[in-house]
């Protein structure tokens, strides 16, 4: 044992010595001259995060916009443009630098609502975007609660929302696919404090549900807001648009949700799916069998 303290002894001691005697041999150092600055990083891909607003704004916002820079800055796996008009969403060339969809892999709606500025080129060259070009799409929460009058938007994402039963509530989700990317990491059932979308003009079959609402656990009674009388609420969904991947989740409603790490790797893995990077079925299945209605 005294041996290895002499020895940790010595170590540092020679560390300082040798850290003294290169001092010694630098030039001074300039402390107002600032250091360079270091190359950009190159990022694999490219993401176009939108939050426009024409109704309902969410508190939640920033938070999803901060949320999806943060994990492309931090993988390293892409870098984000975060936007909150809709001038980008083109294939025309625009002025000076700006990036228009060609540049991008992937478009994010986080939260959006009601219909956005988009003109008739802009609609045709986003869902070219999607569907020809196979780019990807992730719709945020209120994302649904988007475009009304574009039946080719309620196609693509998989349907409109149509009211929240429940509002805010400690929702029991069921994982129907825990094969898929984004919701591995779920427990088979499990209760999330976030404000669940009833959607319309929607069908399981067009789709592959991820997550959805325990049916045996839901208060139906003096409930005018149930709109679905086959008591099937979808949380989350993926699906193809053309040659696109499409990812929709009414998760995150809250600014707290994003402080989940279950949420924010829901949404990582589904932004990292869309494009391409992991694998996942969109193939529809049916309904699970329900253990009983809910009083």
């Amino acid at each position: 044992m005294r041996h290895i303290r002499n020895v940790l002894f010595l170590v540092p001691s020679l560390l300082i010595l040798v850290g003294f005697t290169r001092a010694q041999n630098q030039p001074p150092v300039n402390s107002s001259v600032p250091p360079p600055p270091h190359a950009k990083e190159v990022h694999l891909k490219h993401i176009l995060v939108v939050s426009q607003t024409k109704g309902w704004e969410h508190d939640s916002v920033p938070d999803g916009m901060a949320a999806i820079y943060n994990m492309g800055h931090d993988s390293g796996l892409w870098d984000t443009t975060l936007r909150t008009d809709t001038e980008l969403i083109t294939k025309k060339d625009l002025k000076m630098n700006a990036k228009n969809l060609n540049y991008f892999d992937a478009l994010v709606f986080v939260s959006t609502t009601k219909e956005l500025d988009l003109d008739d080129s802009q609609k045709q060259d986003m869902m070219s975007f999607i569907k020809d070009d196979g780019k990807g799409f992730v719709g945020v929460h209120a994302a649904l609660d988007t475009n009304y009058n574009w039946p080719e938007y309620g196609e693509m994402i998989g349907g409109w929302f149509d009211q929240h039963p429940w509002l805010t509530f400690n929702a029991p989700i069921l994982n129907e696919d825990p094969s898929f990317p984004a919701v591995r990491h779920f427990p088979k059932a499990f209760v999330k404090y976030d404000e669940i979308y009833q959607p319309k003009d929607w069908s399981r079959d067009k789709v592959n549900v991820l997550l959805s609402l325990d049916p045996a656990k839901l208060n139906y009674a003096d409930n005018p807001r149930i709109h679905r009388t086959d008591h099937d609420f979808a949380v989350a969904w993926a699906k193809m648009y053309g040659k696109g991947r499409v990812f929709y989740s009414s998760l995150g409603h809250t600014e707290e949700s994003w402080d989940d790490p279950d949420i924010r790797k829901m949404y990582f893995e589904a932004i990292k799916w869309v494009l391409g990077m992991t694998e996942g079925s969109t193939a529809s299945h049916p309904r699970p069998q329900a253990s009983g209605e809910g009083h």
